[in-house]
């Protein structure tokens, strides 16, 4: 039985790109599927085709259980989508963006100012309710913009890179609605280029390189997969790092990772503790200085490195922008935001979203 958000085979291409180049997804109920992946990998593209924003060129999707291309008006009523930038009007209130949003979605006057109180008070933004979303801070934006996206709590939700350019704080409070809404039941499918983030969130991580899933599991079994520890060596000394480099090459088991600005070296090894007393031994003969020295397990960050050759945030390139491309189902809405037919139940990305991953 599929998931609550299911794909198969998806592809889509812009021109010579291949955007997607045959995505499959399975998200179970009230789970949370990080897909994971470089500014350019499809992660948006596969958003917008499953939120019915774009018609795929092949393939077949079913998300809460309806078919995306044969019912695309229902599957609108079934999800909440939260793109890259906070879609929110400026000149309204924080509590007039809501009960805007809840009578788009047919909501009555009265229950549209209810849940918008309700949607104030848990996103800690009831003290701001009655300031234009102009005077907000970025975290405050982007809160505001998910409280709209769960003013009818849809079932499930789409989450474009929620937290990009939030600060450690806002970021950690957005974390903690993401998982009292998917304590609720809500299933979440969310893009994210912070490896940290699907580390801490997701059930299940798919990686997407170049429009293909080139990995899938927990983050546990990526992390097994990339195999062995890791010894971090931070040298007191920048002209330490070659010889460093020199003692980690002969005892690691694969290339040694060196960050400049940082004086920091890592490499794969194993033998744990017995191998670290010899790198450190090694080290000291060779008059290196150390400031740090440690024994890890793999990241994320790993196992990006290892999968695709770059780390997550480091890619060149961004998606086509679909309005540059003919290829666009024409009863999704479009930047303008207009409702779709049938009644709203998504509110559709701004220009801004629109124009990149």
């Amino acid at each position: 039985m599929p998931g609550a958000i299911y794909a198969e085979g998806l592809v889509k291409t812009f021109g010579d790109v291949r955007a997607l180049d045959g995505v499959d997804l399975d998200v179970p109920e009230g789970t949370v599927l990080g897909l994971l992946g470089p500014n350019g990998a499809g992660k948006t593209t596969a958003v917008r085709v499953l939120t019915t924003l774009l018609q795929p060129d092949s393939g077949q999707a079913v998300v809460a259980g309806i078919d995306v291309l044969r019912h695309p008006t229902e599957v609108r009523r079934s999800i909440g989508l939260s793109g890259q930038f906070a879609a929110v009007d400026e000149y309204l209130t924080g509590r007039e963006n809501l009960q805007m949003v809840g009578q788009l979605y047919q909501m009555s006057a009265r229950d549209a100012k209810r849940r918008a109180v309700e949607l104030l008070d848990r996103f800690h933004l009831a003290d701001a309710a009655d300031r234009p979303a102009k005077t907000y801070s970025g975290g405050m934006r982007r809160r505001l913009d998910l409280a709209a996206a769960l003013v009818v709590s849809p079932p499930v939700m789409f989450m474009d890179e929620p937290t990009t350019g939030l600060d450690p704080r806002n970021r950690q409070q957005l974390w903690e609605v993401i998982q009292d809404l998917v304590a609720g039941g809500t299933t979440l499918l969310l893009t994210t280029q912070y490896l940290e983030e699907a580390d801490h969130l997701a059930h299940d991580i798919c990686v997407i390189d170049h429009g293909k899933v080139i990995a899938r599991g927990t983050s546990d079994q990526l992390k097994a997969r990339t195999g062995g520890e890791r010894v971090e060596v931070v040298v007191h000394q920048p002209d330490q790092i070659a010889p460093a480099r020199e003692v980690l090459t002969a005892l690691g088991k694969g290339p040694v990772a060196v960050a400049e600005h940082t004086r920091k070296l890592t490499v794969p090894v194993t033998g744990g503790a017995k191998l670290l007393a010899e790198v450190i031994r090694d080290l000291d003969g060779r008059g290196v200085e150390i400031d740090d020295i440690g024994l890890r397990r793999p990241t994320l960050d790993d196992v990006f490195l290892s999968l695709t050759g770059h780390v997550a945030e480091a890619a060149d390139g961004t998606e086509p922008d679909p309005d540059r491309n003919p290829d666009r189902d024409p009863g999704s809405g479009g930047p303008s935001g207009g409702p779709a037919p049938g009644g709203p139940t998504t509110r559709t990305p701004s220009s801004a979203e629109e124009a990149g991953e």
